[in-house]
């Protein structure tokens, strides 16, 4: 699969995913994650979370995170909340808790976090990421869960 078409992305699996967000240029990430198909795909990759979840990772940790895109139609974002507690992970779209941490990303490099195809750490230093609230927890929370790598 070489074309980022959102109505297959349910089909396949993280590796896959990862590797086709690798193989696609940021022009067209942009493009897609612009237009209609933003929801589906962000739908898509949050409602897979849970499952990539690695609970022996985070041990006792209780948190609740928010993810805000940017970059949605008519300068709009999208925000999901993430939240782990008693070893389970669940996500949102409609957030309702307040965030021991809350993320600030365009939606191209969210897509490149979630696919092993951008390290958190050099985006955030770079200002592509921003993070407000704890940032212990913002340097490791890409170890809770079972990132995909191209």
């Amino acid at each position: 699969m070489t074309d980022f078409n959102p109505d297959s992305l349910a089909s396949i699996g993280p590796k896959e995913f990862a590797q086709l967000v690798k193989a696609t240029p940021d022009a067209k990430l942009a493009e897609a994650m612009a237009g209609d198909s933003r929801t589906k795909i962000l739908d898509e990759v949050f409602n897979r979370m849970p499952t990539l979840f690695r609970p022996e990772k985070a041990g006792n940790t209780n948190t609740v995170i928010h993810w805000i895109l940017t970059g949605g139609a008519d300068g709009a974002s999208d925000t999901y909340e993430t939240v782990i507690e008693n070893g389970a992970c669940t996500v949102t779209n409609q957030p309702v808790r307040d965030p021991k941490l809350a993320m600030t990303m365009d939606a191209v490099t969210f897509l490149k976090v979630v696919s092993g195809d951008g390290n958190p750490m050099m985006l955030f230093m770079t200002g592509k990421i921003k993070a407000k609230g704890d940032l212990g927890l913002a340097a490791n929370v890409a170890k809770l869960f079972d990132i995909p790598k191209a």
